[in-house]
């Protein structure tokens, strides 16, 4: 996915990132999504793909439930999103575990795979 940096693609980001945020803490019935802060969105040129990051603690299998609970709640997330922004056309949500802050805290040499 080639990213886009306008201006345009950074404020949809940001408001799709706030949406996503407060849906997850206000909406969102599945246990597996409790603790999940998305830390940033990246929008693809065409604004029709949006990267979410999302951070949790716990460990690797948690975080394949974390992932499995974020797919399956895709359609409600995009939806709403779609509603809330009065988009003409709502992007594809694709989530990606940011493992920015492990990195910066556990450097990326002592991070194990």
């Amino acid at each position: 996915m080639k990213a886009s940096d306008s201006r345009r693609a950074v404020r949809m980001g940001d408001q799709i990132m706030r949406e996503v945020a407060t849906l997850l803490v206000e909406e969102a019935q599945d246990p597996r999504l409790q603790l999940v802060t998305i830390s940033g969105v990246r929008m693809n040129t065409n604004l029709r793909i949006a990267e979410l990051f999302y951070t949790v603690s716990g460990d690797d299998e948690h975080r394949k439930e974390v992932l499995a609970g974020l797919e399956k709640a895709s359609g409600f997330l995009r939806s709403n999103i779609g509603r809330r922004l009065k988009l003409q056309y709502t992007p594809e949500l694709r989530f990606i575990y940011d493992d920015f802050l492990e990195d910066v805290v556990y450097g990326k040499s002592n991070k194990k795979d």
